[in-house]
């Protein structure tokens, strides 16, 4: 009988992921395995040479199975990290992805050339990743964010107490800035970030298996054309922003003119900047309000 290794299982499972077509099967290896394991993945390699329990394996082997039929990894495993931080995922929340973290790069950017307190708000929140990157990465940032799904929104729960930000984000259910209530203009956002949905219904039948079978659809599709979400948010953003206050949204690879043209026709934003991210596709729309 084989004896399994904790390095010999990482081996070949990388193996067979990579030869299923699974992206970044190392990362997934360690992660199904730390998930089986219950270790952290900088444990696996701290433990290389410990030996693997028959019902381990069992385990292990179902989820590669899993795994290699193309079902999510960070659904598997329960967690994903992201902007280096371990966030837990559920079927009921997108996958945090790497290019989203542009976005929390410029939002931190941003917050720390402001003094003092800082209100943020992060529309669509899903399992709360960027609130929770930006709280993180900033301390004196105080985030509301909301979310529309109940479900979504259980799981920000846990990823804000995991990091233990209770008291610096305060998660609201509602749609957009429905669950948003101004009793004063110090009650405006020096900051708006959102990754909203995007995906137009021709993309939406041409993502790939992993994404367009197991991610939630409320939390990808946006209408014929993808902007709808865009739309809804230009329309009412003006009465939630402070002066000089700014609005960051995450977009589609070539959604950037369409964007860009939204944002101007509001009349709302004396400068407008569309970023690239690092594979040269649009990623982040940057608005600064017009000073009253």
């Amino acid at each position: 009988m084989d004896t399994w290794t904790i390095q010999k299982l990482l081996s070949w499972v990388t193996k067979y992921l990579a030869d299923k077509g699974v992206d970044s099967p190392r990362l997934s290896a360690e992660l199904l395995l730390g998930h089986v394991l219950s270790m952290a993945r900088i444990e696996l390699y701290a433990k290389f040479n410990t030996v693997v329990e028959p019902g381990q394996l069992d385990r292990l082997h179902e989820l590669v199975k899993r795994a290699g039929q193309h079902e999510p990894v960070a659904y598997l495993a329960g967690e994903t990290e992201f902007y280096s931080l371990a966030l837990k995922v559920t079927p009921d929340c997108m996958i945090p992805r790497p290019e989203t973290e542009l976005l929390v790069q410029r939002a931190v950017e941003f917050l720390r050339t402001r003094i003092g307190k800082r209100l943020v708000c992060d529309l669509c929140t899903g399992c709360g990743c960027v609130a929770v990157a930006i709280a993180r990465n900033h301390p004196d940032a105080r985030i509301v964010a909301t979310d529309m799904s109940e479900a979504a929104l259980a799981v920000a729960a846990e990823n804000v107490a995991k990091h233990q930000l209770h008291n610096r984000i305060d998660l609201l259910c509602g749609d957009l800035f429905d669950p948003l209530v101004l009793e004063s203009d110090t009650d405006k956002f020096d900051l708006i970030v959102c990754n909203p949905p995007y995906v137009s219904a021709d993309e939406l039948e041409a993502l790939d298996k992993n994404v367009r079978d197991y991610e939630p659809r409320l939390a990808l599709f946006a209408g014929a054309d993808g902007l709808d979400l865009y739309r809804r948010i230009v329309e009412k953003v003006d009465q939630f922003l402070k002066p000089d206050a700014v609005l960051m949204l995450e977009i589609g690879y070539s959604q950037g003119p369409a964007v860009r043209e939204l944002l101007d026709q509001s009349g709302a934003f004396a400068e407008l900047k569309i970023e690239k991210d690092s594979h040269n596709n649009d990623r982040v729309a940057i608005a600064t309000r017009a000073s009253i």
